[in-house]
């Protein structure tokens, strides 16, 4: 017969129930695979023929061949030759599938029927005639190409998978990165009054140490998850804000304002913090008794809005307004998690007028 269909089973199989598990094992695949081709085409050329006798043993003759050049091909050849050998593969696949061709003639016509007639749909037809050969081949190749395009296209599919799972584990190892990083200098700041304190035996020191703990409990903590509840991110911005309140004193005049429903929604932890740092950053280094700083957060259609404002330092060494610290993250790796996290669906712009920086966040909420 001058056509055939094959097709090969992927060694990975879908999610089953644990009596099938069996189905899993690539040769129960295969096997079962093959049987059903088996039966497919007897009963396609039987129909054609009608004929179901000849049709099945032309089949059992001629599937082995179909195996045996599927799989050398396959397992054997494409291994082996591509892609830096492709002219040898082309041409060591032209003579094996010629070599399966010329044994199928001869087999079918020792052990199926002589009547090249039938066998070819060509009258008056030698065993080795040209017409008939090339048909023959014709049906090989086109058994051939249909495996190698299954093949091809499970190699591609588990390369994909792969690449896929490689790029999501390394965004997700550079966004535990970003997060672990913390601005020492707080710390380093908070601790030095800490001990201001506890040597001046002030009554702040225990609330100090609380405030401290609870943020660090926050950051080392919380933060290895994907996602907090925003309203634990507002009160480890609130221990934050109290820690500086200590710091400055009188001299700083926080605006915090939230607005809208932040209760059951969830952002990145630790994402907004470093927004408010770059402000106490730059707005505490102004000439100036007083220390404003605006924040503003709100929550409208699942759309989180959150500014900061704060006045410009005489010695601007800002880019765009955002400078990236000497130590810590800083805000080019949280614009570098922003990007990871929300890509294009996120909005980040900075304001600048003669003597204050604004920063505008916007960013869809879960």
């Amino acid at each position: 017969m001058a056509f055939s269909y094959t097709y090969l089973l992927d060694k990975q199989s879908l999610t089953m129930p644990a009596y099938l598990g069996f189905l899993k094992k690539p040769f129960i695949q295969h096997s079962l695979f093959w049987g059903a081709y088996f039966c497919i085409n007897w009963l396609r050329w039987g129909s054609y023929f009608d004929d179901y006798t000849y049709s099945f043993e032309s089949n059992l003759v001629e599937f082995p061949l179909h195996l045996a050049i599927v799989y050398f091909n396959i397992y054997f050849l494409m291994p082996r030759l591509i892609p830096k050998r492709v002219f040898w593969y082309i041409i060591l696949l032209a003579l094996s599938i010629l070599g399966i061709v010329i044994i199928r003639i001869i087999l079918n016509y020792f052990l199926v029927t002589t009547d090249i007639y039938k066998e070819s749909n060509l009258e008056h037809t030698d065993l080795f005639d040209f017409n008939y050969v090339l048909a023959a081949y014709i049906g090989q190749v086109y058994v051939v190409a249909i495996a190698m395009a299954v093949k091809m296209t499970i190699d591609w599919i588990a390369y994909k998978n792969k690449a896929s799972e490689l790029v999501k584990t390394n965004l997700e190892t550079e966004l535990a990165f970003l997060k672990s990083q913390i601005q020492p200098h707080f710390f380093f700041n908070t601790l030095n009054n800490l001990y201001s304190l506890t040597l001046d035996k002030s009554d702040k020191a225990p609330y100090t140490v609380l405030k401290l703990s609870e943020l660090m409990s926050y950051v080392i903590y919380d933060a290895k998850q994907k996602r907090v509840p925003l309203i634990n991110e507002v009160q480890h911005i609130q221990n934050y804000l109290d820690l500086e309140m200590l710091r400055y004193g009188d001299r700083l005049e926080i605006d915090l304002a939230i607005s809208g429903d932040i209760e059951g929604k969830v952002i990145p932890p630790v994402l907004l913090l470093p927004f408010i740092e770059n402000s106490f950053k730059h707005g505490t280094k102004v000439d100036s008794e007083l220390i404003p700083i605006d924040i503003s957060l709100d929550v409208t259609d699942n759309i989180l809005t959150f500014s900061t404002e704060n006045l410009k330092p005489d010695e601007i060494l800002l880019d765009n307004g955002l400078e990236t610290h000497k130590h810590g993250v800083g805000m080019t790796n949280t614009k570098r998690r922003l990007n990871l996290v929300y890509g294009h669906t996120h909005s980040l712009e900075v304001m600048e007028t003669a003597d204050k920086y604004k920063v505008i966040l916007t960013i869809p909420i879960d």
